[in-house]
């Protein structure tokens, strides 16, 4: 489904990302771990066209989208849920929800696409009136995540789902992942959360110094240095 062929990206004249190899199937969950600094975020602003890529090339689907501009990257089936929780806060839930469907122009299939998403958030349900600045921070990420499932995306990218979130809403929130997975979408996930997150993998890079420096299954995580780096020696 997705393809990172030896990518090389930054900001300006700030290279990030060197000579970079991912590949993500339909139906999979990808996670790519690493230190801070390493590069992770760079990889998803790489695909969602957020960065400078100076070679290399991205393949969706078979098709070539290096440097397709954001807007047509959503039309063709990808969300990004960037890191920090950024939703509307002057904005009800529901209006949050809203501002998702921004390509859907039938009223009526905007509402439809709301009540399925929200099937997925029980907790937003019961708050679609309220303004999203008094979410708490775990309903908030599920309200940014929400909002990116308006567009029904077939691939959908996580910048760090868990960063700052409570052990208990972080589980809940990797349960929603994986259930959204199983309704179809790809997902690629950016986690600092390594221990939390490759249990829901189905693959695992390791990003370092903005090269991918070792991937494959969860056999990988048995690897000594996986071990002790990134998951505290368990």
């Amino acid at each position: 489904m997705l393809e990172i062929k030896k990518i090389e990206s930054g900001y300006d004249k700030l290279q990030i990302l060197f000579g970079v190899n991912m590949k993500l199937d339909p139906n999979e969950i990808v996670v790519l771990i690493g230190p801070n600094g390493a590069g992770k975020s760079t990889v998803l602003k790489s695909v969602f066209n957020l960065a400078n890529i100076y070679k290399g090339k991205i393949i969706y689907k078979n098709k070539d989208i290096t440097r397709i501009p954001t807007h047509e990257l959503i039309e063709l089936g990808i969300s990004f849920v960037p890191q920090g929780r950024q939703v509307f806060n002057t904005l009800t839930v529901k209006e949050n929800l809203e501002m998702g469907a921004f390509l859907i122009n039938e009223k009526d299939l905007v509402e439809k696409k709301i009540n399925e998403v929200v099937e997925h958030f029980p907790d937003l349900k019961k708050k679609m009136n309220e303004f999203a600045s008094n979410l708490s921070g775990g309903q908030q990420q599920m309200l940014a995540i929400a909002r990116a499932l308006m567009q029904d995306p077939q691939l959908l990218l996580l910048d760090e789902p868990s960063l700052g979130l409570s052990p208990k809403v972080m589980k809940d929130i990797f349960q929603k992942i994986v259930d959204i997975n199983r309704e179809g979408a790809a997902i690629l996930i950016v986690e600092q959360n390594a221990k939390q997150a490759v249990k829901i993998a189905d693959r695992i890079y390791v990003l370092e110094d903005g090269k991918i420096a070792m991937h494959g299954d969860k056999k990988i995580l048995k690897h000594e240095k996986i071990k002790h780096i990134y998951l505290g020696g368990h």
